[in-house]
């Protein structure tokens, strides 16, 4: 395999602590004797995957859930890095749109998505004779808002990679040194995450998020987000893909290709792509 020669971050720490955090990981991952890891196919969870599946073989399952809020670029991520290094990988669906609590979209929809995740997981697990449930929460995930670990906790979910005291950078550098694909990946969400809070989350509105945000990875955006707002997409990109994006040619594409979709208006957010942008001006707590 080619990896790219993308650095890391500034801050990656030295190779004695990581080594020390990686060694706690397998640890912990051998103390459980058999996982079943929720697999999105995202930079935290195939790294997991890939970590429980070198200490624990065939009793590690890697589970990726799928549902129209799970998008498709993820999908075939999961699909290739199961493939590629041996995981014992399956596909479920969950029925997180089908619960009125998660369309409503309130600042705490990521609770009711996990719940329905964890809940089928956990019931899986036990059916099938697995010990514990995993998920790839990791340390920088502590001060950020995120509602579904109150989920995780209520099902006993555990995040061993936070347990090891690993952080994003720890792990985008083990799964480069690993030869896995979502080493420099960018950070991703549902496809929910694209809608403000208390605007219904439906199939239709998921579908053309997904298909705007196709749209500009064909035009080669590394970093981008489509922000659904009823008729008008407000678009974020990285801010080294920023200018390209404002180019004439280039926005007449995004603009041509959106509108086919069903947008009406489609702006280009002058700040650039942010994680979270959606809970500016919300008033939001830790879980």
């Amino acid at each position: 395999m080619i990896v790219a020669a993308r650095r890391v971050s500034d801050d990656a720490v030295p190779d004695g602590a990581l080594t020390s955090r990686e060694r706690r990981l397998h640890e912990l991952l051998g103390s459980y004797g058999s996982v079943v890891v929720a697999f999105s196919g995202g930079v935290d969870s195939a790294y997991l995957a890939w970590a429980a599946t070198q200490v624990l073989g065939p009793a590690a399952l890697c589970i990726t859930a799928d549902s129209p809020s799970y998008p498709d670029h993820h999908r075939q991520l999961a699909l290739a890095v199961a493939r590629e290094f041996g995981l014992r990988h399956e596909f479920i669906r969950t029925a997180e749109i089908e619960r009125a609590e998660y369309r409503a979209n309130p600042v705490d929809r990521c609770y009711y998505c996990k719940q329905e995740l964890y809940g089928v997981l956990t019931q899986l697990a036990a059916a099938r004779g697995f010990a514990v449930v995993v998920d790839g929460s990791n340390a920088d995930d502590r001060s950020d808002y995120r509602p579904g670990r109150r989920a995780a906790r209520e099902f006993g979910v555990r995040s061993p990679l936070d347990e090891a005291g690993l952080t994003k950078p720890d792990i985008r550098e083990l799964s480069r040194r690993a030869g896995l694909p979502t080493w420099d990946e960018p950070a991703s969400a549902c496809l929910s995450s694209r809608i403000p809070y208390d605007s219904e989350v439906t199939p239709g509105k998921l579908r053309m998020i997904e298909r705007a945000e196709a749209v500009l990875r064909e035009l080669g955006f590394r970093v981008c987000r489509v922000r659904h707002h009823d008729s008008l997409a407000r678009i974020e990109i990285g801010g080294d893909e920023l200018a390209r994006a404002l180019e004439p040619e280039v926005r007449e594409r995004i603009v041509e290709a959106l509108r086919a979709i069903g947008y009406q208006h489609v702006t280009i957010d002058l700040q650039g792509y942010r994680m979270g942008s959606l809970n500016e001006g919300v008033r939001l707590r830790p879980a």
